[in-house]
């Protein structure tokens, strides 16, 4: 039974996720520790104590056939739309789940942590703080059954914003509404692409929340774009053995423990957001 959910609508949770990464083709099903890695993002983004439903949202192309099959057979909701307009995938998605508040997360973050989902969404709500410290490590209560206090927050935004969170914990939550809003009006090719950039490029229009982290651990990077990630994420759960419930906080002391493993893909440059590679995730 949850005793930490908003009464203000349901919360779905969707997971963007493609076989053609030009970096790293496939790599949303490529191996973690004997789970392709997006089942490893499913997981963790399941244990959110507010978080209703998790759905992983793909394409209509036939590339992505082997992420319908894999969700269908292992019961994971899963949303075909557009290949390009990833904006008009996640709000179609969106509306088919009923969804009233959205949370996007990437199926390259493989270290997502659901307590840090519920923090930036109690942020979201009003209900939490928006700077986070390292002794910040209990579920969030929320206090009111109001709407949320902000139409988006994330605890990341890219230049010419900062970040203070590791690259690969990446959580963006909006309404619903405010997708819709984007939804119509954005017509630029980086705002249909990367879903969010619409919003929180009219900060004066729209309530935008950023959650910080102190200290600033933002140069950190644990996504999966390349080889080179995916062998540093693979030594970061080997280092966990049996476990896949471990937070970021235990991954940073990992880190702290083992500078070395930080050397493994020093080397990737984070692509910005405005690149239209086709398609961010």
């Amino acid at each position: 039974m949850r005793t930490h959910k908003p009464k203000s609508g349901k919360v779905v949770a969707l997971i963007q996720a493609r076989m053609s990464a030009s970096r790293l083709p496939g790599k949303v099903l490529l191996n973690i520790d004997g789970k392709p890695m997006l089942a490893r993002v499913v997981d963790r983004s399941r244990r959110s104590e507010i978080i209703d439903k998790v759905v992983v949202a793909t394409s209509q192309d036939e590339a992505d056939d082997p992420i319908d099959v894999y969700c269908s057979q292992q019961g994971i909701d899963c949303y075909r739309g557009s290949l390009h307009d990833v904006l008009d995938r996640c709000y179609q998605a969106a509306k088919n789940f009923s969804a009233n508040v959205v949370v996007r997360i990437t199926a390259d973050c493989p270290i997502i942590d659901p307590l840090l989902i519920d923090q930036t969404l109690a942020a979201f709500y009003g209900s939490g703080p928006s700077l986070i410290t390292e002794k910040t490590s209990t579920q969030p209560q929320f206090t009111t059954a109001a709407e949320p206090a902000w139409d988006f927050a994330a605890n990341r935004l890219p230049p010419p914003w900062k970040r203070t969170f590791p690259i690969g914990l990446d959580t963006e939550i909006c309404t619903f509404n405010a997708l819709e809003t984007a939804w119509h009006e954005a017509d630029q090719p980086h705002p249909r692409e990367h879903v969010m950039p619409f919003l929180y490029e009219n900060d004066q229009r729209f309530r935008i929340l950023l959650v910080n982290h102190e200290p600033d651990w933002g140069s950190l990077r644990w996504t999966v774009d390349t080889q080179q990630d995916l062998e540093l994420i693979r030594e970061v759960y080997n280092r966990f053995g049996d476990r896949d419930d471990f937070s970021w906080l235990e991954v940073l002391e990992l880190f702290q423990r083992e500078p070395a493993l930080s050397a493994i893909n020093a080397e990737v440059i984070h692509k910005h957001y405005r690149d239209i590679e086709k398609v961010d995730e």
